[in-house]
């Protein structure tokens, strides 16, 4: 699972290094946010799960978002360092994360987690292309490695809160190709 995340992480940051400060204003797939708030939430779950995986995840300063401004890009790239950094670290598979997020005291074994954090960051790769018009094809292995993932994280009511990590899914139609499947299962409507 690491390795695909840390694909993951990479495509993002290709994708993010083409936003310029003017971007930041931008609407993103993940509303309310503009593109500024979105990268700064990026760059919050890249700390939050690096700490995480140094044991220091419970500490919920490691998950604040900062304040979007003309060097989110940087700030981004830096927390995506920090995690793959963080993520090479980790020596076994069972390795309990905590995160807080889930709610108070949750802790999920090191692969799980990782599986979480991989399925943010194709998502949010996907965000950030979107925002900016541009094309985001990951790898099919990047995408079969994914969608199982993606497609079990439940659907309902907890979905509808503000702070929920993804919308309702929509609907699917059966000829669906896997990033579509992805989003539209995550409540993101790939038009």
């Amino acid at each position: 699972m690491k390795a695909f995340n840390d694909r993951a992480v990479r495509e993002s940051s290709t994708v993010v290094r083409r936003v310029s400060v003017k971007d930041l204003s931008r609407p993103t797939p993940c509303s309310p946010w503009n593109l500024g708030e979105l990268l700064a939430h990026m760059a919050a779950q890249h700390r939050g799960f690096a700490a995480a995986a140094r044991a220091d995840g419970g500490d919920l300063a490691h998950w604040k978002a900062e304040a979007p401004g003309p060097d989110a890009v940087a700030r981004y790239l830096a927390a995506a360092e920090a995690v793959l950094t963080a993520f090479a670290e980790v020596g076994v598979e069972e390795q309990e994360f905590a995160l807080p997020e889930f709610g108070a005291g949750a802790t999920f074994p090191a692969i799980r987690a990782i599986g979480f954090h991989f399925i943010d960051y194709v998502v949010h790769a996907w965000d950030v292309a979107r925002a900016l018009d541009l094309p985001f094809t990951p790898d099919p292995d990047i995408l079969d490695a994914a969608l199982p993932i993606a497609l079990a994280v439940p659907n309902g009511a907890h979905r509808m809160r503000p702070d929920a990590a993804f919308a309702p899914s929509l609907l699917e139609p059966a000829d669906s190709d896997a990033l579509t499947r992805i989003l539209l299962h995550l409540g993101r409507s790939p038009s």
